[in-house]
């Protein structure tokens, strides 16, 4: 590449950069503030996170929910913890990833402390409802950081199920944007130095490097990955599938062709996902899964 053509492109990359993340900025700050508290009161009111529900016979475990990057315990779940309530399974949701100083967007700090975290909690959620397993249920990185857990600490004797939606299980190259990090000297250590949660994400990184060394699962769980080719975050969306026994991937348009679900939609909004998110957990009892499940 010539390199007056290559001066020219680098800094209209990073304006584009700069803009894009502004955007998320403006479009999504707002929101989260002025949600946070009635959300939490949405939480308690229809049903989830409460420690006095305990399994019934048709749906012995209860549910994890684990958000995405930049997501939370309330706001990633506020369609999928009622449908899976409604159902019959006592549901609960933690936060993870925490930042000093950096309210409602969590996700951010490093994955191995991410993953202790939800250690700590699956363990206080089997304590209250008596279950001796959860099945855990995660958007993103949320479906992601799990096998950490499962492969490191222990996690496999106490989980019965992994459900990923859009899991960056092998890391993202997030459309070929971390390719261009090299070109802006200090970005990269930046971002590794002030949100390890975003620099473990990227495909080749220490944490994925050390997360799919020696397979994708262990024995004894049940593992289903649910993407949709329209994502734009975990890229290639086909990175997401795992390899190995007890693994079910499934992509959202073999499903319903018009599914037009992106990244975040597939987590928060989709209920022909969530369809499939409830034949995932309860298998012995799924039914097909169309584009009509959006009204079940």
């Amino acid at each position: 590449m010539l390199p007056w053509i290559r001066a020219a492109r680098v800094p209209r990359t990073r304006s584009l950069l700069a803009a894009l993340l502004l955007a998320l900025t403006v479009l999504v700050a707002p929101t989260a503030t002025a949600s946070a508290a009635p959300a939490a009161e949405a939480a308690t009111s229809r049903g989830w996170n409460d420690y006095s529900c305990k399994p019934s016979a048709a749906h012995p475990r209860p549910v994890v929910l684990v958000h995405g990057t930049f997501g939370n315990s309330i706001d990633n779940w506020l369609v999928l913890a009622p449908y899976l309530v409604n159902r019959g399974y006592c549901v609960f949701s933690l936060d993870y990833g925490q930042l000093p100083g950096v309210p409602f967007f969590h996700g951010l700090g490093p994955i191995d402390k991410s993953a202790e975290q939800l250690d700590v909690f699956v363990d206080k959620v089997l304590d209250a409802t008596g279950a001796p397993k959860a099945d855990l249920v995660g958007h993103s990185q949320g479906g992601m950081m799990p096998n950490y857990y499962l492969k490191f600490l222990g996690g496999a004797d106490k989980v019965n199920a992994l459900v990923g939606i859009a899991p960056d299980n092998h890391g993202t190259t997030l459309l070929g944007l971390t390719k261009l990090l090299p070109y802006f000297p200090g970005v990269e250590k930046f971002i590794s130095d002030s949100t390890p949660g975003l620099a473990d994400q990227v495909a080749g990184s220490p944490f994925i490097t050390k997360l799919t060394a020696g397979g994708d699962t262990v024995p004894g769980v049940r593992y289903t990955v649910i993407a949709t080719r329209y994502d734009q975050v975990v890229t290639p969306y086909r990175t997401q599938y795992l390899d190995g026994p007890n693994v079910r991937n499934v992509l959202l348009q073999d499903l319903c062709p018009v599914d037009l679900s992106e990244h975040v939609a597939i987590g928060t909004v989709d209920r022909i996902a969530f369809h499939e998110v409830a034949n995932a957990l309860d298998p012995a009892r799924a039914t097909p899964t169309t584009c009509a499940s959006v009204i079940g």
